[in-house]
């Protein structure tokens, strides 16, 4: 099982595109809207360094970006 979780933002496109990505695989993902949160954009930045979104937490493999080769890599796809 893996554990995902995605960080992004209301009005992110990027956010939209890994999202549904991973819905398409049938692959599970907790999301955090840093927007409204701002505890969960601090553990964002802590994590990946950055400020932007989408930022992916694959099982404790941060992603920065909606990486699609990176994020087939981690999830074995």
């Amino acid at each position: 099982m893996n554990n995902i979780k995605v960080y992004t933002t209301s009005t992110c496109p990027w956010c939209v595109k890994a999202k549904n990505y991973l819905k398409s695989n049938g692959i599970s993902f907790e999301e955090v809207n840093v927007g409204l949160d701002q505890d969960a954009a601090r553990e964002m930045v802590q994590k990946s360094g950055q400020m932007g979104v989408p930022v992916l937490d694959i099982n404790g493999n941060i992603v920065v970006g909606f990486d699609k080769k990176r994020i087939d890599g981690i999830l074995g796809l």
